[in-house]
């Protein structure tokens, strides 16, 4: 296992260890105080383990090398966690909504709230600090699940924040209606990042290209050699963390085979070293005079 890998797994780890506490913190204390609010963050927190946890099993899968039935590997599974994931998110957001409403309808004046504000409290600090490490290390090693599971925990903290508040008012005000309403602007933010995910995702499963201004600094690589005399076809798409890029690139009809295959090797070194991890398959087509590409007669 590459360092890489290993920095990946060890990261997804973290995430799943710090969303296995406050879960645990946050329902037990959410039920025990009484407050929809409260428990909706634990809902909230419940949805980012499991994430956490898909998270997990899609970098160690991601990274499984080609086999007979995935020639171009398995980065796809890393996409697929990702959907997953924005598809819990978009579920509890509802059902945060429905428990929400009948708290209005039935109000409830919530007891020991000073314990729901710590454990808010403690939540934020664990949050902010993981939801960092786990954005940090998914750009360096460019794992679009470890990414996902971090932006969870960036959304967690606004809401823990917004829940935090809340209880603040409840506390010293007196204002019992915070709480459903709190509830209701949490499920709002939880939604927010599920349908962004679900869109992101769907791009990455549906092979979208790479940015316009990503194709713009491989088409510069390439005609940075002298040696050719363009390009064209040029495709790109991404599976997990890999990219992946096939292109058609002409020569002079004259110039030695050695030559054009030290070119393309060379091109592919550049892009590689620009961009990181990339399979790429180059196309050589031999050019006349007049640039037109030559072809066998059949």
């Amino acid at each position: 296992m590459t360092d890489a890998n290993t920095l990946k797994r060890n990261t997804a780890w973290l995430s799943i260890m710090s969303n296995t506490l406050l879960v645990i913190l946050k329902l037990a204390v959410g039920l025990y105080v009484g407050a929809v609010s409260l428990v909706s963050e634990a809902l909230h927190s419940g949805v980012d383990l499991i994430a956490a946890f898909i998270a997990f099993w899609a970098v160690r899968k991601a990274v499984v090398p080609p086999d007979k039935e995935h020639d171009y590997g398995h980065g796809k599974f890393e996409n697929l966690s990702s959907a997953v994931e924005a598809l819990l998110i978009v579920a509890t957001a509802i059902f945060i909504i429905y428990e929400a409403i009948h708290k209005f309808n039935t109000p409830l004046d919530p007891e020991f709230l000073q314990y729901g504000i710590y454990i808010m409290f403690i939540s934020i600090v664990v949050n902010i600090i993981v939801s960092r490490r786990l954005i940090a290390v998914a750009k360096k090693t460019d794992s679009q699940a470890l990414e996902a599971d971090g932006l969870h925990l960036q959304a967690d903290v606004w809401t823990s924040v917004g829940v935090l508040l809340g209880l603040v008012g409840m506390k010293v005000f007196g204002f019992l209606w915070l709480d459903p309403v709190i509830a209701i602007i949490v499920a709002l933010i939880i939604f927010r990042a599920g349908y962004k995910m679900v869109v992101d995702s769907a791009r990455e499963l549906t092979d979208s290209s790479l940015s316009q201004k990503d194709e713009a600094i491989i088409g510069e690589i390439i005609l940075s050699h002298k040696g050719l005399k363009g390009y064209h076809h040029l495709r790109t798409r991404k599976s997990g963390s890999d990219r992946l890029l096939d292109v058609h690139v002409t020569f002079d009809k004259d110039m030695h085979l050695e030559e054009v295959h030290n070119i393309c090797d060379d091109i592919e070194c550049k892009i590689r070293n620009r961009f990181g991890g990339f399979d790429i398959t180059i196309h050589p087509e031999p050019v006349d005079e007049n640039g037109s590409v030559i072809k066998k007669l059949r």
